[in-house]
């Protein structure tokens, strides 16, 4: 700070002026090396055509964090204590769109067995259905079964997930596609809201955490996973029904 303003034509009270600060608060920037608030800073850096982070590099760390991110409605230690009621209402009162990004998830239809009607019936109201599951052949699904010491149960849960989505192979509004990628999360969206399962090393996916998430804006953690699911979607390829 001190270098930047001996070489500007700004005096103490000259810039205290500009700024509205007291002089004798400038005098501490230069001489104390305090750092001011952030809009005040900032204020000053434009006066004097610097960066901000460079008068004060304290500032980079000090931006305070939220507590609690607006998107996140709720966040469950673990998957295995929502209940299936609970992804099969968000879903039920999608209108225009789902998304489902999983390994296999078969206990969506092991616990509700009605699971495809209800996505024949949320589609025939003109909601688009997009389900991406991983594919049993995948090195990265294969890996995954390791990581978690489920061993080969993984990809045979992935062959009974493809098994409980093949009714719907070919049926208007529903698109159904394998994945060979690295899954951190599952994602299961309802238009503006999303329960998303965390992947953990080692941890089965019904031992991890899930945020339910409501799109409140552009750009938030709600679209970040919106953004990761096609991301997944264009790798995908197209179930065969066979």
């Amino acid at each position: 700070m001190r270098a930047a303003w001996e070489s500007s034509t700004y005096g103490a009270r000259t810039l205290a002026h500009k700024v509205d600060v007291d002089p004798k608060s400038v005098e501490r920037w230069v001489h104390l090396g305090r750092t001011p608030r952030r809009t005040t800073a900032t204020t000053a850096a434009e006066i004097l055509g610097e960066d901000v982070h460079a008068l004060w590099p304290a500032l980079r760390q000090s931006r305070p964090a939220r507590a609690v991110s607006p998107e996140l409605v709720a966040l469950h230690e673990k998957r295995a204590d929502v209940p299936t009621s609970a992804f099969v209402d968000l879903l039920t009162q999608a209108g225009e769109r789902i998304d489902v990004l999983v390994y296999a998830a078969v206990f969506l239809h092991e616990a509700y067995p009605r699971f495809n009607d209800l996505l024949r019936e949320r589609a025939a109201e003109g909601c688009t259905i997009r389900i991406a599951i991983g594919d049993a052949d995948s090195t990265n699904v294969q890996q995954r079964g390791q990581e978690e010491r489920f061993g080969h149960g993984i990809e045979s849960r992935c062959r009974l997930a493809l098994m409980h989505y093949r009714p719907l192979i070919g049926a208007p509004g529903i698109d159904v596609r394998t994945h060979e990628t690295t899954l951190y999360n599952s994602i299961y969206r309802a238009d503006d809201q999303m329960l998303v399962n965390a992947h953990v090393w080692g941890v089965n996916a019904y031992g991890a955490p899930v945020w339910h998430l409501r799109r409140t804006d552009c750009s938030g953690m709600f679209d970040t996973y919106a953004q990761s699911f096609g991301a997944v979607w264009e790798t995908a390829t197209p179930a065969e029904d066979n």
